[in-house]
C-alpha cells in the first residue's frame, strides 16, 4: 500500500479545519513501528484539535488527527515488536505533534508502543482508549493513596462524559458507592445501569461558600475544573482524595489551604499522555482484568472518518455521551 486515508487536519490563515484525503504512507510519521489501525477513538482533546478550539494544540500542520490507535504491525524495526502483532498507542505527541490515528497506517515510535493485553480486543481497547485509560490510571492512583470500598461514598462529576463514565463503570464493579454528577437530566438511566447508586443534578447543587462544607465524599473523580472542583476540596471527608482529569467547567481553581491542613486532602493530578512505560503497561494490563468495564457495549458507538466533523462539534457542545470509537479499516 502506497497510499492510505486519513482524516488530516490543516491550518488555512489561522483557520483549522480537516477532511479526510489519501497520504502518501511514505510521508505518514516516524518511527520503528509500522501498523495497519483497524480503530481509533475520539477524545476531548481531539475534538479541540481538530476545530482550533483550544488554542495550538496542535503543533505541526497539516498533521493526521487522533490521539489513539490500535492495529497490526505490518513491520517493526524494534525486535520488541513483529508482523502480525497487535499493538496499543496512545497519546504521547500522537495527534499533537506526531501523525495519529485518523488514518489507515500508522508509524509510530516503538516506546509508545504498548502490546495489545489478553482479554481485550482492538476494538475494546479503542472503546477504552486515552479516556479508558485515564479512567484506570486514575483509579490505580487513588488505589494507591489508599481509597476502597469501604471508606465511603465515591463521587464522580461530568459522570457522562467518555471517562467518567468509564470510572463509573469500573469502580461499581468493584464495590465502591458511587455518586454521580451530571446536568443532562435524560441520562440518569443510562448512569444507574453504569452503577451509580446516586445521581446528583448539578444544576440544584448548592455549592456554598465556606473554607469547609459539610464533609460528603471519601473520595472524587472530577472532569470539570472550576467551581466544581473548589466546592469538591470543600466537600471531601477527612483524608479525602480527588483525581483531577478534565477542565471542561475551567481551568481556574478557587479554594483555600484549609482543606489540606484540616482535613488532610490529596488532590492528585492524572497525566495520561506522558506515563512511565511500566505504569502503563501496569494500568493497560487492569484495563483487560479487574478494571474492564463491564458495559463498553452501552458506552462505547461507532462512527467512521467521514462523521469526524460532526461529532467534534457536537462533543464541544457537550451534546454526547460515552464513547465514539473510529472504524478505520
Amino acid at each position: 500500500m502506497d497510499r492510505c486515508r486519513a482524516y488530516r487536519i490543516y491550518n488555512d490563515n489561522n483557520s483549522i479545519s480537516g477532511r479526510v484525503e489519501d497520504v502518501p504512507v511514505a510521508d505518514i510519521g516516524r518511527g520503528e513501528v509500522l501498523f495497519r489501525t483497524a480503530y481509533s477513538s475520539v477524545n476531548f482533546k481531539d475534538a479541540l484539535a481538530a476545530t482550533g478550539t483550544g488554542g495550538k494544540i496542535i503543533r505541526n500542520y497539516p498533521l493526521i488527527g487522533g490521539i489513539d490507535a490500535a492495529g497490526t504491525v505490518i513491520s517493526s524495526g524494534d525486535a520488541r515488536f513483529k508482523a502480525g502483532d497487535e499493538v496499543i498507542c496512545t497519546s504521547y505527541d500522537m495527534g499533537v505533534a506526531h501523525d495519529g490515528g485518523f488514518s489507515e497506517i500508522c508509524r509510530v515510535p516503538a516506546d509508545w508502543v504498548v502490546p495489545l493485553p489478553q482479554g481485550l480486543t482492538l476494538f475494546d481497547a479503542m472503546a477504552l482508549g486515552t479516556a479508558g485509560y485515564t479512567a484506570g490510571l486514575a483509579v490505580e492512583l487513588l488505589e494507591l493513596n489508599g481509597l476502597a470500598p469501604n471508606n465511603g461514598k465515591v463521587l464522580v462529576n461530568g459522570a457522562t462524559g467518555g471517562v467518567a463514565s468509564l470510572v463509573i463503570d469500573m469502580l461499581a464493579a468493584k464495590g465502591y458507592g458511587v455518586t454521580a454528577v451530571t446536568g443532562k437530566a435524560g441520562e440518569h438511566d443510562f448512569l444507574k445501569k453504569l452503577g451509580a447508586a446516586e445521581i446528583l443534578d448539578r444544576k440544584t447543587i448548592d455549592y456554598g461558600s465556606r473554607p469547609l462544607e459539610k464533609p460528603l465524599w471519601a473520595a472524587a473523580f472530577d472532569s470539570v475544573g472550576g467551581e466544581q472542583l473548589g466546592w469538591l476540596t470543600r466537600t471531601l471527608a477527612p483524608q479525602g482524595l480527588i483525581a483531577s482529569f478534565g477542565n471542561a467547567g475551567g481551568i481556574e481553581l478557587k479554594t483555600t489551604v484549609l482543606p489540606f491542613i484540616l482535613r488532610g486532602l490529596r488532590l492528585i493530578g492524572v497525566d495520561s499522555a506522558a506515563t512511565p512505560m511500566p505504569l502503563r503497561q501496569r494500568v493497560w494490563a487492569r484495563l483487560a482484568s479487574d478494571l474492564k468495564p463491564r458495559h463498553l457495549a452501552d458506552i462505547a458507538h461507532t462512527i467512521t472518518l467521514e462523521e469526524l466533523p460532526g461529532y467534534f462539534q457536537r462533543m464541544l457542545k457537550g451534546e454526547i455521551r460515552g464513547r465514539a470509537v473510529v472504524r478505520i479499516s
